[in-house]
């Protein structure tokens, strides 16, 4: 999903003038590996994706994402500085 965001140039608004929209930047990541379910209900799927293109290229990430999702598929990243705890071993009530 991608945010908007409004600047505003200058102080005045003129009642012609339209706003300029300004998106963030992301970058593609295609889905390397898919690890497992995660989330309280599985609802979230981590894999291992590749950064594409950007100043990360080559890099490779471990993500959560909600909804569908396979091996191949292109992500758009809004950012590439953190990664997903990765999933432990031990299931439900361990401490």
């Amino acid at each position: 999903m991608v945010f908007k965001k409004m600047q505003r140039e200058g102080s005045r608004e003129e009642p012609g003038e339209k706003k300029k929209i300004v998106f963030s930047r992301a970058v593609q990541a295609k889905v390397e590996e898919i690890i497992g379910r995660t989330g309280t209900r599985g609802e979230v799927t981590q894999i291992r994706c590749k950064i594409i293109e950007g100043k990360d290229q080559n890099k490779i990430l471990r993500r959560n994402v909600r909804g569908p999702i396979q091996t191949g598929d292109i992500l758009m990243l809004r950012e590439t500085e953190i990664e997903a705890r990765a999933l432990t071993k031990a299931g439900r009530g361990s401490g």
